[in-house]
Protein backbone atom coordinates (compact mmCIF):
# COMPACT_ATOMS: atom_id res chain seq x y z
CA UNK A 1 0.00 0.00 0.00
CA UNK A 2 1.36 3.64 -1.06
CA UNK A 3 1.21 6.71 1.09
CA UNK A 4 -1.37 8.14 -0.16
CA UNK A 5 -3.20 4.92 -0.26
CA UNK A 6 -2.99 4.40 2.99
CA UNK A 7 -4.03 8.06 3.69
CA UNK A 8 -7.50 7.77 1.25
CA UNK A 9 -7.58 5.05 3.26
CA UNK A 10 -7.55 6.33 6.64
CA UNK A 11 -9.80 9.98 5.41
CA UNK A 12 -12.61 7.91 4.09
CA UNK A 13 -12.97 5.68 7.70
CA UNK A 14 -12.62 8.90 9.39
CA UNK A 15 -15.66 9.93 7.04
CA UNK A 16 -17.50 7.37 8.08
CA UNK A 17 -17.18 6.85 11.58
CA UNK A 18 -18.36 10.82 11.48
CA UNK A 19 -21.43 9.83 9.78
CA UNK A 20 -22.07 7.09 12.72
CA UNK A 21 -21.21 4.49 10.50
CA UNK A 22 -19.66 1.24 12.50
CA UNK A 23 -15.88 0.95 10.98
CA UNK A 24 -12.63 -0.62 12.74
CA UNK A 25 -11.36 2.96 14.10
CA UNK A 26 -11.89 4.35 17.92
CA UNK A 27 -11.81 7.39 19.74
CA UNK A 28 -8.48 7.52 21.94
CA UNK A 29 -8.91 10.52 24.72
CA UNK A 30 -5.94 10.92 26.77
CA UNK A 31 -6.81 12.22 30.33
CA UNK A 32 -4.38 14.38 31.31
CA UNK A 33 -4.35 14.46 35.25
CA UNK A 34 -4.60 17.47 37.91
CA UNK A 35 -1.39 18.94 39.57
CA UNK A 36 -0.38 20.11 42.20
CA UNK A 37 1.04 23.64 40.85
CA UNK A 38 2.31 24.86 44.23
CA UNK A 39 3.91 21.37 44.94
CA UNK A 40 5.56 21.62 41.66
CA UNK A 41 6.92 25.33 41.87
CA UNK A 42 8.47 24.29 45.89
CA UNK A 43 10.08 21.28 44.25
CA UNK A 44 11.37 23.21 41.78
CA UNK A 45 12.74 25.68 43.83
CA UNK A 46 11.07 28.56 42.60
CA UNK A 47 8.95 32.11 43.49
CA UNK A 48 6.02 32.65 41.93
CA UNK A 49 7.30 35.48 39.99
CA UNK A 50 10.09 32.78 38.49
CA UNK A 51 7.87 29.79 38.02
CA UNK A 52 5.75 32.33 36.00
CA UNK A 53 8.51 33.53 34.23
CA UNK A 54 10.01 30.53 33.53
CA UNK A 55 7.13 28.83 31.89
CA UNK A 56 5.32 31.91 30.16
CA UNK A 57 2.42 32.44 32.49
CA UNK A 58 1.63 35.84 34.52
CA UNK A 59 1.99 35.42 38.18
CA UNK A 60 -1.75 36.16 38.60
CA UNK A 61 -2.20 32.53 36.87
CA UNK A 62 0.27 30.67 38.51
CA UNK A 63 -1.45 32.31 42.13
CA UNK A 64 -5.08 31.48 40.70
CA UNK A 65 -3.74 27.83 40.42
CA UNK A 66 -2.79 27.90 43.36
CA UNK A 67 -5.20 28.91 45.03
CA UNK A 68 -7.71 26.56 43.13
CA UNK A 69 -9.57 29.72 41.57
CA UNK A 70 -8.78 28.27 38.43
CA UNK A 71 -7.29 24.85 36.81
CA UNK A 72 -4.22 24.78 34.40
CA UNK A 73 -6.04 23.24 31.26
CA UNK A 74 -4.29 22.32 27.97
CA UNK A 75 -0.91 21.97 27.07
CA UNK A 76 -0.41 24.29 30.64
CA UNK A 77 -1.49 20.91 32.21
CA UNK A 78 0.59 19.08 30.16
CA UNK A 79 3.40 20.90 31.00
CA UNK A 80 2.81 20.74 34.45
CA UNK A 81 2.27 17.18 34.58
CA UNK A 82 5.84 16.85 32.74
CA UNK A 83 7.54 19.21 35.05
CA UNK A 84 6.46 16.95 37.94
CA UNK A 85 7.36 13.34 36.41
CA UNK A 86 10.59 14.66 34.93
CA UNK A 87 11.79 17.97 36.75
CA UNK A 88 15.53 16.89 35.70
CA UNK A 89 14.85 17.48 32.72
CA UNK A 90 13.06 20.38 32.58
CA UNK A 91 15.18 22.03 34.88
CA UNK A 92 18.32 21.23 32.56
CA UNK A 93 16.17 22.56 29.57
CA UNK A 94 15.35 25.55 31.37
CA UNK A 95 19.66 25.76 32.43
CA UNK A 96 19.66 25.75 28.74
CA UNK A 97 17.08 28.70 27.79
CA UNK A 98 18.86 31.02 30.46
CA UNK A 99 22.70 30.74 29.43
Amino acid sequence: MTDFNAIEEGLLDALDFARGEQTDSGIHRLEVPLVNVKEIREMLGMSQTEFARAFGVTVSTVRNWEQGRRVPRGPARMLLNIIDQEPDAVARVLDRLVA
